[in-house]
Formats: structure tokens, C-alpha cells, sequence
């Protein structure tokens, strides 16, 4: 422990241990105490509180006060990875216009065993010639080789387990899609059925009964209807019904009341409700495609 005093301040410098071995650590405890009226002012320390010792960690400055005056105390803890015996200067502590120093202090760091330089340094391997220039490729093909016998015999173990009492299990077909009308008028039929606008439900309804007509658009024409707005739609309708133009326009007046129940919250009738099925029906059934009437020989055939 050792004190340095300047008038009424007492600096106490105090370390855990001063020998230690290369890595360990100890503790340096700065101690400050001076009269009630005064104020000490602690150095800033860096990462080294001098040349090769280094501060693991420094503490804050904390301050009581009693009847013996004000106190002050920080916490340093210090390593060095040298070894060597390290003097440390006073350490500067100021107090209004004065400073005051506290004692130096000695710490030795030393090595934790001893060296043997009489040994003799080896390589850890012995040294390799250097491989042939074809056998990396040998390597690779004699992996590919190897991988292919493998697939070949999961290959031949899957057609195993596909047979069942002496047959292969037939690949599942795929069905074939069925014709655009079709499917819509079978969709039309359950709206039809349903009626859910009868239970207050309008807007569903024409959604419902516009987006069988959209799909049936896509499908029948090839106008992507479902990615379209209803004037969009029209509009590319109007070449392909340039001839049913009172087709097309029943179609405009189903979409467009549409878009009021959906987007304006307009309160269809019955009356309007029923129409817009009817319009549905009459579209699919007229822009359906034609099955072709067989020629006179083919019903010769048939008859005979």
C-alpha cells in the first residue's frame, strides 16, 4: 500500500499482486480521499497504463462522502504478455490549480517455463512427390463410372418396387381438359341453383357470375379477361363479335352492372339479377364452339 499526500489529499495506490506469470491478472485500486470543499479530477487512462502493460478493464470513479471528508475509488485490472519488470510512473491526480502524484509502482511479469533451444525443430510431415499428372483424371472417371452404377441400380430398384403380381403400375394420365362451355354452363347451373343474391349476398353473386364468364373469355378467345377491367374486355371483344354486336353489347350491360354492385354499392333488382343469368346462358351457349355436321358419305357409312 502506499500514500501520497499534497496538503489535504491523500492518493492510495494499492495492487493485488505485483509477480505474476505471462497472461495473468491483478488488480490496481486508485484511492483518492480530500476535504468536502475540494474536488479531485482522475486521469484518463488508454488501453496501456504504461509500455507493455495493458488495462484488461477500468472501472468508473465512484465518490462517498462522510464525516472524514470526500473519497473517491477506481478500479484498473491489468495483464502483460511480456516478460519483464515493469516500473510504473506516479500517476497525476489534479485538485483545483494543484496536482498531486502518487508513488510509482513495479510489476514483474515472468515466463511460466523455460525454454529449450538445444532442441532440434522438425517438419511435421515428411516431404511427398509430387502425384502423377493422370491420375486426377483417372479419379474422375472412375467417379462418373461409379455414380452412373449407382443411379442404374436406384433406377433398377425403383422398377422393382413398381411392379405389383407381374405388372408395372400405369403412370396416372392426364385427363383432358375439358371444353370452356362446358365447364361454364355447369358453373351457371349451380349459381343458378343457389341463388344467393334471394339471401342478401348480391355482391358475391355477380362476382361469382362474372368470374365464370371471364374465365370462359380466357379460354373460349384467348383474351386474358381475368387480368383485364371490364372496358379492357370489351374492347378486346369487339373484332371477335364485330358480327353479334347485340351479343356484346348484352355482355357490356352484365359487366357494368356488375362493377356498380361491386366498387358503387348499387342495390340490383330481382328483375336485374335474373337478367344478368340470363345474358350469361345466352353468351356461352352463342359464342360456343360449332360441332361440325358430318359429311353425306360419312352418314352413308354410318347407315349402311
Amino acid at each position: 500500500m502506499l500514500l501520497s499526500i499534497l496538503l489535504s489529499i491523500v492518493i492510495n495506490t494499492t495492487l493485488d499482486s505485483t509477480q505474476l506469470t505471462l497472461g495473468d491478472q491483478t488488480k490496481l485500486v486508485i484511492e483518492a480521499t480530500c476535504d468536502k470543499d475540494e474536488y479531485v479530477t482522475y486521469p484518463r487512462f488508454g488501453k496501456e497504463l504504461t509500455d507493455g502493460v495493458e488495462i484488461v478493464r477500468q472501472g468508473s470513479v465512484d465518490s462517498t462522502i462522510d464525516k472524514q471528508g470526500k473519497h473517491y475509488r477506481q478500479e484498473l485490472v491489468l495483464t502483460s504478455f511480456e516478460d519483464s519488470l515493469f516500473f510504473i510512473d506516479p500517476i497525476p491526480f489534479a485538485s483545483g490549480n494543484d496536482t498531486t502524484y502518487s508513488d510509482g509502482l513495479s510489476l514483474n511479469f515472468v515466463q511460466p517455463f523455460v525454454l529449450d533451444s538445444t532442441n532440434a525443430i522438425f517438419d511435421i510431415r515428411d516431404i511427398e512427390k509430387a502425384p502423377i499428372w493422370w491420375w486426377g483424371y483417372i479419379r474422375w472417371i472412375l467417379g462418373i463410372w461409379l455414380l452412373a452404377c449407382i443411379i442404374a441400380l436406384i433406377w433398377w430398384i425403383l422398377g422393382k418396387i413398381g411392379k405389383y403380381e407381374g405388372k408395372y403400375i400405369a403412370p396416372k394420365r392426364k385427363e383432358p381438359e375439358r371444353p370452356a362451355e362446358e365447364v361454364a354452363l355447369e358453373q351457371l347451373d349451380r349459381i343458378r341453383e343457389e341463388k344467393i343474391w334471394t339471401q342478401g349476398h348480391t355482391k358475391q353473386y355477380h362476382t361469382e357470375l362474372t368470374d365464370v364468364l371471364r374465365t370462359y373469355i380466357a379460354k373460349r378467345f384467348g383474351v386474358a379477361s381475368t387480368e383485364k377491367t371490364s372496358d379492357e374486355t370489351l374492347q378486346a371483344l369487339k373484332p371477335i363479335l364485330n358480327e353479334q354486336r347485340e351479343l356484346h353489347a348484352s355482355l357490356s350491360k352484365v359487366l357494368r352492372l356488375a362493377d356498380l354492385v361491386k366498387f358503387a354499392k348499387w342495390q340490383a333488382t330481382p328483375d336485374e339479377n335474373e337478367q344478368a343469368l340470363h345474358i350469361a346462358y345466352e353468351f356461352v351457349n352463342e359464342t360456343k364452339p360449332v360441332a361440325a355436321e358430318p359429311k353425306e358419305e360419312e352418314v352413308k357409312e354410318l347407315n349402311s
